[in-house]
């Protein structure tokens, strides 16, 4: 059982299919930490170190986790977030500090790239100068202003929490949602204040005054690339590399790599192309993909994360109908275990998931814990449909098998299966469209698919980026459900298919 799970892992996991050579190059998702990640691996490709492509794997902690156990091997990071929230509450009150206790874990840092992206509150400039609010003090004076914050800052030690006790703010109205939505919210006048970078280009784009922090609440936020230690002796070059970046960039340089990537429309790897050719005099060009390549690719993560997860709980689901169907407790356990999962969020799954591998030493990102999520969430229909499928069989037509002799597993294989054959194929088609759906979550922790450019479309507020993953993800369900209404038609005899009002 143990080399069946291995191997699973082996090919469901790009850190573990590759060579145990190849890098992987993490990133947070937003366009400053995409752009740096671009940045380190087209430094390691240039001296002969073997990348794949950088991961965008969401917040803090799921990249942290992933450097920790190796599944990635650096990633950009900010001074003020090792100390705020990688080791909050420790007393970390220098470069040094930090240093030695990254080594306790097996990490290195390189030196600060030379830019300050602190944390700041902003508004709407028309609006802050109509209330007079300059300071992040003034925003006592009018209680009810509404407040949308990135996920991450909510919950953050150097976040909204620590913030609001700093300045003893009393907020009537708070939510939390993704980054990039904040600015839309901004705009509209959904929600009138929001956190933003100190490097952000969405403050010039969307006209907003960064208010004071007249208390001094955020800290520093230098950038600087967090590296397992171990690369200093396997990729000694790369690691010079990707030290050679301390002090190249300025608070305005950075700005600039994200202007050109926000409101220029380039891509990540096409602006860190430009700066290290022009930075450091090398000959380089980043891959630009045609539209239709892109498709493909996705199609291809895609179909792989939903067939895998599919194939896996129809041999377990099918098999647990039949449990269910002929046994009373094992059966009410099964059902109600597959219940429970059903209840859970997608979402929430997908993170209980990740923390619960990586204390099992098991992969947390990429398309391992994405599989796993959807064949659990695939269970239920299946077995459900496989239950009725066999219950709704005529006791006469079974006391008729039984007379003619037959024992309980040739009644099963030759008259039960195949009478319930055309319920199990509606679960199954039921919960293929469900996953197509469900696998573009795997675009939160770099499994690939469609979901990787709805939620790169979010984040640069690109509609055409996020409709090139939601069109094909739409096209591909009706395709799914097409296919098995045309399996049944060959499968199951014409008597025993489901009329339209079944």
């Amino acid at each position: 059982m143990k080399r069946y799970l291995i191997l699973f892992i082996f090919l469901t996991n790009p850190t573990f299919a590759e060579s145990p050579q190849t890098l992987t190059v993490g990133a947070k998702s937003f366009t400053e930490s995409v752009t740096l990640a671009e940045i380190a691996k087209i430094l390691g490709e240039e001296v002969g170190a073997p990348f794949n492509s950088v991961s965008e794997l969401g917040g803090t902690r799921v990249l942290w986790s992933a450097l920790k156990t190796g599944e990635i091997s650096v990633y950009p990071e900010y001074t003020g977030t090792i100390r705020e929230e990688l080791f909050r509450g420790e007393s970390l009150p220098d470069e040094a500090a930090i240093r030695k206790r990254l080594a306790r874990e097996g990490i290195s840092m390189t030196s600060p790239l030379g830019f300050n992206n602190t944390y700041a509150l902003g508004m709407k400039e028309s609006l802050a100068e109509e209330l007079n609010i300059k300071t992040i003090s003034d925003l006592n004076d009018h209680p009810t202003l509404k407040y949308g914050f990135g996920n991450e800052f909510m919950d953050r030690a150097d976040g909204w929490p620590s913030l609001k006790a700093k300045y003893n703010l009393v907020a009537q109205d708070t939510q939390g949602m993704e980054h990039a939505l904040t600015y839309r919210g901004v705009d509209s006048n959904e929600i009138q204040v929001t956190d933003v970078y100190a490097t952000d280009p969405n403050i010039n784009k969307f006209n907003l005054r960064v208010l004071k922090d007249d208390k001094f609440h955020f800290p520093k936020y230098e950038a600087v690339y967090l590296y397992r230690t171990e690369l200093e002796k396997t990729h000694p070059k790369f690691i010079s590399q990707l030290r050679s970046m301390a002090g190249r960039l300025s608070d305005q340089s950075m700005l600039s790599l994200n202007e050109q990537v926000e409101l220029d429309n380039n891509s990540e790897a096409e602006v860190a192309a430009r700066f290290v050719r022009e930075t450091f005099q090398l000959d380089v060009t980043a891959e630009k993909k045609t539209l239709s390549q892109r498709i493909w690719a996705t199609t291809i993560d895609h179909l792989f994360l939903v067939l895998v997860s599919l194939s896996g709980a129809i041999l377990v689901g099918v098999p647990a109908g039949i449990v269910c169907a002929k046994t009373k407790l094992p059966g009410q356990i099964i059902l109600g275990f597959a219940e429970i999962v059903q209840t859970i969020p997608g979402l929430a799954l997908l993170v209980f998931m990740g923390v619960i591998f990586v204390r099992l030493d098991l992969p947390s990102i990429g398309a391992f814990p994405v599989i796993v999520a959807l064949f659990l969430y695939s269970l239920l229909p299946i077995i459900r449909n496989t239950l009725a499928g066999l219950n709704e069989i005529p006791t006469s037509l079974q006391e008729s098998a039984t007379a003619l002799g037959l024992n309980w597993f040739a009644r099963l294989r030759l008259v039960e299966l195949p009478l319930a054959a055309p319920l199990i194929l509606t679960g199954i088609k039921t919960t293929a469209v469900i996953n197509v759906g469900y696998a573009a979550l795997g675009g939160l922790i770099g499994a690939g698919g469609y979901g990787q450019p709805i939620m790169t479309g979010l984040r640069l507020n690109s509609e055409s980026l996020m409709l090139e993953g939601a069109i094909p993800a739409a096209a591909l369900a009706l395709l799914v459900k097409w296919f098995f209404e045309y399996a049944e038609r060959i499968v199951v005899p014409k008597g025993l298919r489901l009329s339209s009002t079944d």
